[in-house]
């Protein structure tokens, strides 16, 4: 008995790396704006609330806001899903992340925060070839590695000084967020970001409950206001994060975000009066070359996009 050849719709299309990019620039640019918010309201909020608290918060906060998006995408059968535990798994990986980057806002400037954050496309890039077949040649490598040097000109210690504690925290939630960014790829190839985004909030509402009773404190009405925009800014930023995923592999969409190390800089000066020196100029220029050479000129990948 002879074989049925597949019909042309079974066998997957590569999407060229520029298609790619133009599919998750909107998504991303969305990405960047409602971070930017995250970052300066997270660290206005922590002057009256622990971070636990603000986590808890904007976790249930974010529950309720998802509501509309549910609708949208069919309802709570959307929400069905058959990777239970990797969603579990990979949101105990994130919800420590998330405190560590929290908690760095506290300690350093933000620009430092977010350049020390941006070590993770070199993890991410890694990952990504292990784990998900992503190919690594040598336009995404000459990214990371000017990203990289461009976020050690930005994050450089003060005076010489070692990395202090502050630092060390941010660090370590980069290498938390590369984690993450590689376990909602591989599931963004079957769930929709609406699912991703549901299971995260959910998960993490169940992990921060008990810290955040054990520090509670009834915020202000400016604390109210603060966290609300923590929780509106931190629940649609991840659902344009999940979709970029969707359009694009994880070596594209996350060179993108290295956008976010000079808007974040720019951001401290306007807002805490930060000092932007040379070395954050030069640093943002290499970040700036990097996605260029990354986006422009990179070949056609093997595996697929998701549109």
């Amino acid at each position: 008995m002879s074989s049925i050849p597949l019909p042309p719709a079974a066998v997957p299309v590569p999407v060229p790396v520029l298609d790619q990019a133009r599919r998750a620039a909107p998504w991303m640019a969305g990405w960047l704006s409602l971070m930017l918010v995250v970052a300066v309201a997270g660290r206005q909020a922590t002057r009256e609330m622990d971070v636990f608290q603000i986590m808890e918060m904007r976790s249930l906060m974010g529950l309720v806001l998802l509501y509309p998006l549910v609708r949208m995408a069919g309802g709570w059968s959307a929400l069905r899903t058959h990777q239970l535990p990797r969603h579990v798994g990979r949101n105990i990986v994130h919800y420590a992340a998330q405190y560590g980057w929290f908690l760095a806002l506290t300690l350093i400037p933000l620009g430092q925060v977010v350049a020390i954050e941006f070590t993770m496309p070199i993890w991410t890039v890694l990952l990504a070839a292990l784990f998900l077949g992503e190919r690594l040649h040598r336009w995404k490598l000459a990214a990371v590695v000017l990203g990289a040097i461009g976020v050690a000109m930005i994050a450089r210690p003060a005076g010489g000084a070692g990395i202090g504690a502050g630092q060390a925290i941010a660090l370590v939630a980069a290498l938390g967020f590369a984690v993450s960014v590689i376990l909602v790829k591989s599931m963004a190839r079957t769930e929709q970001a609406v699912t991703i985004m549901f299971w995260m909030l959910a998960v993490q509402s169940v992990l921060g409950l008990l810290p955040a009773l054990a520090v509670w404190r009834w915020p202000t009405a400016a604390g109210w206001g603060w966290v609300t925009l923590v929780a509106i800014a931190g629940t649609y930023a991840h659902y344009c994060m999940a979709s970029a995923m969707r359009h694009a592999d994880a070596t594209v969409v996350v060179p993108m975000d290295f956008l976010r190390v000079p808007l974040s800089a720019l951001a401290g000066w306007l807002v805490y009066a930060e000092r932007i020196d040379l070395w954050m100029a030069l640093g943002t220029a290499l970040i700036l070359v990097g996605n260029l050479l990354n986006l422009g000129r990179a070949p056609t990948p093997t595996g697929t996009g998701r549109s």
